[in-house]
């Protein structure tokens, strides 16, 4: 089973993980956005990467799992609709693909890694600790994003294998 842990957003991240194991990370494909050096996700990229890795995959055997976040306090409305554009663009690019889809929401793979009320780092320190192999991929506190995709998609294979 092939399990792709999707970070949505800007400064998110994508991992493909099977049986136990990463296979790869990447960070959120963007491009830019207009003017101003803004950036959007890159609907095509997010494609291209992800078919590349699901090509010798049935449907079935391939499980999308999307962080679902929401509205925060503090947040302006202009960088929430933008976040909810680009998970709306990771849903359709799932959805075109034909590939199943779950969300787990923060709280529930945080606490399952006993990171609620933790720093933003933390989730880093985790992943590291659990799969020192890529402890490289995420040697920059701005890897966060990668270590929460990595943490979103061994949180569901845990869950599913539970299920089994």
């Amino acid at each position: 089973m092939l399990i792709i842990g999707i970070d949505p957003g800007i400064t998110g991240a994508i991992c493909f993980f099977e049986n136990g194991n990463i296979r790869d990370v990447i960070d959120m494909p963007t491009m830019a956005s207009g003017n101003k050096n803004k950036k959007q996700i890159n609907a095509s990229q997010i494609f291209n990467e992800i078919s590349l890795r699901v090509k010798n995959y049935k449907t079935e055997e391939v499980n999308v799992v999307v962080e679902q976040v929401s509205a925060m306090p503090g947040q302006g409305v202009t960088s929430m609709f933008n976040f909810g554009q680009s998970f709306g663009v990771i849903k359709g690019v799932c959805a075109a693909m034909q590939l199943p889809i779950f969300f787990v929401r923060p709280t529930k793979w945080k606490k399952y890694f006993d990171l609620i009320n933790s720093q933003k780092d933390s989730s880093r320190v985790k992943a590291i600790e659990m799969f020192p192999k890529f402890s490289s991929m995420l040697s920059r506190k701005k890897d966060s994003n990668k270590a929460d995709a990595i943490l979103i998609a061994n949180y569901h294979d845990n869950i599913r294998e539970k299920k089994n």
